[in-house]
């Protein structure tokens, strides 16, 4: 398990008809905000004011393709030839990390290779390198080249 402590948020938060949104700063927009979305934001955060990863190689939650199926990935962090490195897939601060999340997130590398793939849900996260045409569990995020 990688140990992650999120900066303190700073995020803009709006309440309108019994339901908060959230400004998402990358994607430009609000949002509902929900527990899954405050793990995202938090996450981005994290990648961008701790570990610096540069905010404008970060995607999230983009279509692809997975077959006939189109699914959303949740964060997509490109390196500077942009081509994609690192995947998180996210969940609710409820919901269990099992195989089945790693499942998924792996069923989305197939469409977009990545090197590194990693699942959270805020209070645990998981991350593997991929390495001969394998994959190793690794201890902490990469640092940013």
């Amino acid at each position: 398990m990688i140990q992650m402590k999120f900066p303190e948020p700073d995020f803009r938060i709006r309440s309108d008809e019994n339901r908060q949104s959230i400004f998402d700063p990358l994607r430009k927009k609000w949002l509902l905000l929900t527990r899954e979305e405050w793990v995202r934001q938090n996450f981005v955060q994290y990648l961008i004011q701790v570990m610096k990863y540069p905010s404008t190689l970060i995607a999230m939650e983009k279509k692809i393709r997975l077959g006939e199926l189109t699914k959303r990935f949740d964060i997509l962090v490109y390196d500077t030839g942009h081509k994609p490195w690192m995947i998180v897939e996210c969940k609710g601060d409820s919901i269990p990390l099992t195989d089945a999340v790693l499942q998924q997130a792996l069923r989305y590398n197939i469409s977009v290779p990545v090197q590194y793939i990693f699942i959270t849900n805020g209070n645990y996260t998981y991350g593997w390198e991929k390495k001969n045409n394998g994959l190793m569990e690794m201890n902490n995020l990469p640092a940013w080249a």
